[in-house]
Order: structure tokens, then C-alpha cells, then sequence
């Protein structure tokens, strides 16, 4: 008999609200944390995204403090610090699911790029839960705005996110804040090096929960491509989007300056696509995702961090313009598609001088990457033999799920292509924005690029609108 969360919760208010939002049985993660969490237990859970682990850590919190609390005070009882707006965002709004049927639950999200005026309206009254990241909870509580002496649940998700960015400071901080007998639960992809440190630093005789990473292979179709140099990926990432098969597209890139660039050019050739990296202002960040979500943008331009938490169902693929700076980041990047239960399409590009890079992102997921060609653009350069080099066997045409067209002309005016200019120039970004001809016009879009057809606003274009030569 398969476990229910009815078997682990005994709150009426929470297990109804689980119902009539269809969550019957828990997650691995759920099963093994919520019994520890509920006992009061200190927990170090190691987990994926996807994996239900929000959860985890938010319904055991919120039915311990059903129980009214006997300390005096306005400050929270619950804090949950998260790496990015994003994933505060996606917090508070499972938060809120399920909580509906507590009526009294006060939250509030304190993130940077919010309204200050709201926010600390908000803490002027007693709260109960507090989702936020740790710059702007440093804020306030350099201002005395908030207090933790009711505090009993501290919760770090991604804790090792949050250090990879450089948090660790601002957490150590707000934990010497909090009372010492609180209870602490934190979640992170890894527990090595410092994160793994921190965590024996914060917990106190945890429960160590490791779920075993599910592989998501039969739902994501990955494909990489070899290319000579940023004129070479620009063609193919032009070829690439003129797929009719494509829904809805992310693309990663390493830069915030390179999202906007791109995102620019895709929507001058008539492309609905949209720029996320975390520079925006918080509404112009929830605009674009609401459009996102609503299928008004096609196309999404972003940066690892900036994408972090977007779950939309119909990305059909995502494209790794360039290669992750960590390894697990392709990992999560891919993830963005092939979510309930639909068939993802996952392309990654990179250059022949980072095929070290390539070796280290296979030897994380523990799989060779399926190395594949587009007819008429195989890359001419040759990259020194690392561990063997995978050899694709003709183009996308031959792929059963109708994928790219390998009998299709490759376009010669790719994008930054040979026909206008020379693409991204070294000297293509100044200090105080972008050269008007860093990134020269190309012919190699469409104007209709059928299924990305839409305009974007003029206000909409981030960054303000940049000139072309």
C-alpha cells in the first residue's frame, strides 16, 4: 500500500487543502523528510529541482505552527531563505496553496526590486511566514525592521546556490539573529566543500536525506553541436528557430549584457522574444514571465539565476547558447522542458575549444552527449580527442519526432552571419553599454518564423532600445 500524505499529516486544514489540489501521495523527498521535520528533527536534504522538496519543508512548518505561539513579538515564525526573486516567488505561492484553509496565516515575500514602502507595511504587523532572499532581509533588518524572537523553523533552500553566489556572509549573519533552539532544514543539491560545512555549522544532530536523482533521459531528447566560433553558433541557433516544431523556447546564456543582445535582435526579425536576467526591475521580471506563462512570448533570453523556478509546461526546447559555469546548471537549465510529462527537446552548443567543459558536464550526469551535425554547417575545425569524440551520423532530418529539417538549406546570412558583419566582435560591448554595431543585423530570420510570430512593446525592450548600425 502506497503511502498518503494523510499517513503523515494530522492538521485537517493542510490535508484538505492537499486534496483539492490534487496532492494525494507524497514525493521520495516528502516521504523521508516529513516525518523527521514533523518531529522537530534538524535536516540536511539532499534533493533536485522538481522533486517536491517545497513541500518538504513547507508542511511540516506550517502545521507546527498551528499551534498558537506563546512568545510576544511581530516577527516571523517561519523564514525561508531562497537564492533568487524567483524561487521566493514560487515558495509563496505553494505556500499559499496550502494554506488556504488558514485563513489567519500571515506571509510576506521580501525580495530585492520590491516596493520598500509595501514590504515593511507588511512587518509592521504580526507575520507568520517570511520567504526572502538574504540581501534584502539584510536590509531590513539593518533597519530594525524585523525581529526573529519568535522564530522556529529556519529553511535554506538551495542553500548551496546561495553560496555559489556569494550569500555566505549575509546567512551567517541572519542565522546569529535567530534563537538558538530553533529548528533548521536545509536543502541543497550538494554537501560538499563549504556548503557541507555551513550545514554541520547551522544543524544540530541532523537527519541526512539523500534521494537518488531520478534521470529525466525519457523525457528530455538532448543534442550538441560542435561549432567553430560565435559566427558558426549564431547560423545555427538562426536554423535552429525556424523549426515549426518549436512551442516555446528558452535560451541560457552566460551574460546578462548577451540576453538582452539577442533578445533584441530575435524580436527586431519578428520573433516574440523576451529578455530575464536579473538587472530587470521586479516588474518588468514579472510581466515577462506572466507573458511566458500566457504564451505571448515565445522565446525567453536568460541567465541561469534568472531562470531558476520557471515551470511552464509547453517549453518544448531549451538552448543552451552557452555552456553552464557549474556543471549541475545543466542540469537544471535542461529541466526547464520536458515538464508534465511531455517530450523536451534539449540543445546545447559549444565551441570546439570547449570540449574539456563538454567532459565535465557528461562525467556530473554520469552520459555521453548524443553529438550531432545540420547538413551543410558541420563545424571545420578540429578539437584535440578528449575521452573519445561521439560522432553524429547525419542531420536532424532523420529523427522520428519531426525535429530539424536536415534536407533544408542551411540559410548562408545566419544569423550575425556572413552576409552582414561579423556577428559578436570583441570589442562589440562597451562599459557603459552596447556598441550600436557590437551585434549587427542579419537576413537569416524569418519575419513570421512561424509560431514565434509577435511584437514586443517598445517599453518592453529591457535595457532601453538599443541602436543598430
Amino acid at each position: 500500500m502506497n503511502i498518503q500524505f494523510s499517513d503523515l499529516l494530522h492538521d485537517k486544514n493542510l490535508l484538505a487543502a492537499l486534496r483539492s489540489a490534487g496532492y494525494i501521495e507524497p514525493t521520495p523527498i516528502q516521504t523521508q523528510a516529513l516525518p523527521a521535520a514533523i518531529d522537530g528533527r534538524d535536516i540536511m536534504a539532499s534533493a533536485q529541482t522538481g522533486s517536491g522538496k517545497t513541500a518538504a519543508f513547507l508542511l511540516p512548518s506550517l502545521q507546527r505552527i498551528t499551534r498558537r505561539s506563546d512568545k510576544p513579538g511581530k516577527g516571523p515564525r517561519i523564514l525561508v531563505l531562497t537564492p533568487t526573486r524567483e524561487l521566493a516567488a514560487q515558495v509563496e505561492k505553494n505556500a499559499k496553496i496550502y494554506a488556504q484553509n488558514m485563513k489567519w496565516l500571515r506571509t510576506v515575500t521580501l525580495v530585492g526590486g520590491s516596493s520598500f514602502g509595501f514590504q515593511i507595511k507588511a512587518l509592521a504587523k504580526p507575520i507568520d511566514l517570511v520567504v526572502a532572499t538574504p540581501g534584502r532581509l539584510m536590509d531590513h533588518m539593518r533597519s530594525g525592521r524585523i525581529d526573529f524572537d519568535r522564530l522556529e523553523v529556519l529553511v535554506l533552500d538551495e542553500a548551496d546556490r546561495m553560496l555559489d553566489m556569494g550569500f555566505i556572509d549575509d546567512i551567517e549573519t541572519i542565522v546569529e539573529a535567530t534563537p538558538s533552539d530553533r529548528q533548521t532544514l536545509l536543502f541543497s543539491a550538494t554537501w560538499d566543500g563549504a556548503v557541507g560545512k555551513l550545514a554541520r555549522k547551522l544543524t544540530k544532530d541532523p537527519e541526512t536525506i539523500e534521494v537518488e536523482r531520478v534521470d529525466d533521459q525519457g523525457k528530455i531528447e538532448e543534442q550538441l553541436l560542435y561549432c567553430d566560433d560565435m559566427r558558426h553558433k549564431n547560423r545555427l541557433l538562426d536554423h535552429i528557430l525556424r523549426d515549426a516544431n518549436i512551442d516555446q523556447c528558452v535560451i541560457f546564456t552566460s551574460t546578462k549584457a548577451m540576453t538582452e543582445v539577442i533578445a533584441d535582435e530575435l524580436y527586431e526579425k519578428g520573433f516574440a522574444a523576451n529578455c530575464l536576467h536579473g538587472d530587470m526591475p521586479q516588474g518588468w521580471r514579472n510581466r515577462t514571465l506572466m507573458d511566458l506563462r500566457k504564451g505571448r512570448c515565445k522565446i525567453l533570453v536568460a541567465t541561469d539565476v534568472a531562470a531558476r523556478g520557471i515551470d511552464v509546461p509547453t517549453i518544448t526546447h531549451v538552448i543552451n547558447y552557452d555552456l553552464p559555469k557549474q556543471a549541475e546548471d545543466y542540469v537544471h537549465r535542461i529541466g526547464r522542458t520536458g515538464r508534465a510529462g511531455r517530450t523536451g527537446i534539449a540543445i546545447t552548443f559549444a565551441e570546439v575549444n570547449e570540449y574539456v567543459k563538454v567532459h565535465k558536464i557528461e562525467k556530473y550526469i554520469g552520459r555521453k552527449l548524443p553529438e550531432l551535425t545540420i547538413e551543410g554547417m558541420e563545424p571545420t575545425r578540429k578539437r584535440k580527442p578528449a575521452g573519445g569524440k561521439p560522432k553524429g551520423k547525419g542531420g536532424w532530418g532523420d529523427r522520428k519526432s519531426g525535429g530539424w529539417r536536415g534536407d533544408k538549406k542551411p540559410a548562408k546570412e545566419g544569423f550575425g552571419g556572413k552576409a552582414r558583419g561579423e556577428g559578436h566582435k570583441k570589442d562589440g560591448f562597451k562599459k557603459d553599454g552596447f556598441k550600436k554595431d557590437g551585434f549587427k543585423k542579419a537576413d537569416g530570420f524569418k519575419k513570421g518564423g512561424e509560431g514565434f510570430k509577435g511584437k514586443r512593446k517598445s517599453n518592453d525592450s529591457f535595457g532601453g532600445k538599443h541602436k543598430r548600425g
